[in-house]
């Protein structure tokens, strides 16, 4: 029997109603990867003595930045002193960041498998059992981050094609246990070949994330650390919604039919 196309709303559909079903679970995984990422941002970062030395130029800075200088020059007319701080500063946050993307990517991941298989489990479980995944995924994220990164830095674009060519790597990983170089490969592939469930999926993803900061920017009654707390989990709820959308994507096309392979309905 020939196999049914993919929809992006089939995919749609059972997403939600998988994200529905482990909501307090999803949620739980969120918040907690989130204040890990804070905590280590903050345990990274300089002191308050240091970042003075950048807050003292910050209106040279300014001022700098609306003559026209570009980043290269304003960094060119740091201190070294002021240079060694804010590396520090973009360290900690790199740093904080890939290892909450870690724990989010590999607990998630976790998560969706053991559900689908029909066992009960939880955030904690999951990134439990997800451990052995780690070291794995943290090499495999980091040169997707990195490999995007200089995409975005050159030229828009290319930063663009392999942040899409590059979505289905992690949920290989995880599913099939294959190693970076594999996963990246066909990931690739499959990527480049459903495009039009991919690319709508990637770039909402995007515009919530947009829409989150903004949000979140605007509620000045946190402090500092519980807004970070709060855009990082919702930031990842909203990663945590594309990895079901990918993962279910994956299992639809590896078993090439949507009636057989993993269900999302389950509870």
């Amino acid at each position: 029997m020939p196999s049914m196309p993919i929809t992006a709303n089939t995919l749609y559909r059972d997403s939600f109603n998988f994200f529905r079903n482990q909501v307090a679970s999803i949620v739980l995984l969120a918040l907690l990867t989130a204040f890990i990422s804070v905590l280590l941002n903050q345990a990274f970062s300089p002191d308050i003595e240091q970042l003075k030395i950048l807050t003292a130029t910050e209106s040279d800075l300014a001022s700098n930045a609306g003559a026209g200088m570009g980043i290269q020059e304003i960094i060119q007319q740091m201190t070294p002193e002021q240079q060694m701080v804010l590396l520090k500063v973009s360290a900690a946050a790199t740093i904080s960041a890939l290892v909450g993307n870690v724990l989010l990517v590999g607990g998630m991941l976790t998560l969706i498998r053991l559900v689908s298989e029909g066992q009960r489990t939880s955030a904690l479980r999951a990134i439990g059992i997800s451990a052995p995944l780690l070291p794995r995924l943290l090499l495999l994220l980091f040169v997707c981050t990195l490999l995007t990164q200089l995409g975005l830095t050159l030229f828009v674009v290319p930063g663009v094609i392999m942040a899409i060519s590059f979505s289905l790597a992690p949920v290989i990983s995880v599913a099939d246990g294959k190693g970076m170089f594999a996963s990246l490969k066909l990931s690739c592939k499959l990527a480049f070949a459903n495009a039009r469930v991919i690319v709508p999926a990637m770039m909402l993803w995007l515009a919530a994330k947009l829409l989150v900061l903004f949000m979140v920017s605007h509620l000045s009654v946190l402090t500092p650390h519980v807004a970070s707390v709060v855009l990082t989990a919702l930031s990842n709820l909203v990663s945590a919604l594309l990895l079901i959308y990918l993962f279910r994507l994956y299992m639809l096309l590896r078993d090439n039919t949507p009636a057989s392979g993993v269900s999302l309905d389950k509870r």
